[in-house]
């Protein structure tokens, strides 16, 4: 018999996640019979404890907000992807004890992309600027030819998106948000707000649109998501996102390649309209 084998999705609030519904999907996929995954409400003060109190049996942890940054003083060591954002969203424990801290939101994005046969654009444009605004910048540095627009709210918005650009080595123009609509027809446009945002931009989706990549899933589809497909253009969602980079997880966490996207994403849509 194999050893038991246990991972966990932390996070506050963490009572909705679907990380748990992807990762179970996915060992039952591969046999893993002995491995289980569960969610823990964890904030920034209650994670060193948390992770100081793991045992061996654990090979890894997913880390939602607001954690991704607060872990990363308790890694031993963190890849170049997730120092370039300063976010931790996977951790794996290695058998020597050590806790080694990567991204895989970015190279989700560009994998969840990459499956609608997007692999190269000549330019792009974001809407928002929070942190996940940061992972679509890294992921577009990948993809994006050309210039890369970022739609804010506020002038603390922007210079926080000028920083990400430098860091990133990324040419990102800035852009105020009372001129959203004009990103709406870029080849490719990164939705990254809260839902309801760019409810009113839906209006004012052009009649041959590129391609939406928009981040949120729950509700699906979002007013400007419905309105894109509506005219024929390519939307990726918010659930695209989360399986293609908890594929990855899976993948760093068992050493098991390829994990099952398909059943992943099925398990996710099937939780979604439960």
């Amino acid at each position: 018999m194999s050893a038991i084998r246990r991972a966990a999705v932390l996070g506050s609030p963490i009572a909705h996640s679907l990380s748990p519904v992807l990762h179970r999907a996915a060992y039952q996929e591969l046999g893993l019979t002995e491995w289980s995954y569960d969610r823990f409400e964890v904030d920034e003060a209650a994670l060193p404890a948390f992770i100081a109190d793991l045992g061996p049996e654990w090979a890894g942890l997913s880390l939602t907000m607001p954690l991704k940054r607060a872990v990363i003083p308790l890694l031993d060591e963190v890849s170049e992807t997730a120092r370039s954002v300063e976010a931790v969203n996977t951790v794996v424990f290695t058998k020597d004890g050590r806790k080694l801290g990567d991204n895989t939101d970015i190279p989700g994005m560009v994998a969840a992309l990459a499956e609608r046969g997007i692999e190269k654009v000549e330019s792009a444009a974001i809407l928002g600027a929070g942190a996940t605004a940061s992972s679509a910048l890294a992921a577009l540095s990948r993809i994006c030819a050309g210039e890369i627009v970022a739609y804010v709210r506020s002038e603390a918005r922007a210079a926080e998106m000028r920083e990400w650009g430098e860091r990133l080595d990324v040419d990102v123009t800035i852009a105020q948000w009372s001129d959203a609509a004009r990103a709406l027809s870029a080849p490719l446009v990164v939705a990254t707000t809260p839902a309801g945002t760019t409810d009113a931009l839906s209006a004012q989706v052009p009649e041959r649109p590129g391609t939406l990549f928009d981040v949120l899933y729950d509700p699906w589809p979002t007013q400007l998501a419905a309105r894109w497909s509506g005219y024929g253009g390519a939307v990726v969602s918010g659930l695209d996102l989360l399986v293609h980079q908890a594929v990855l997880q899976v993948e760093q966490m068992t050493g098991r390649t390829p994990a099952p996207l398909g059943a992943m994403r099925q398990a996710g849509e099937r939780a979604l309209a439960g």
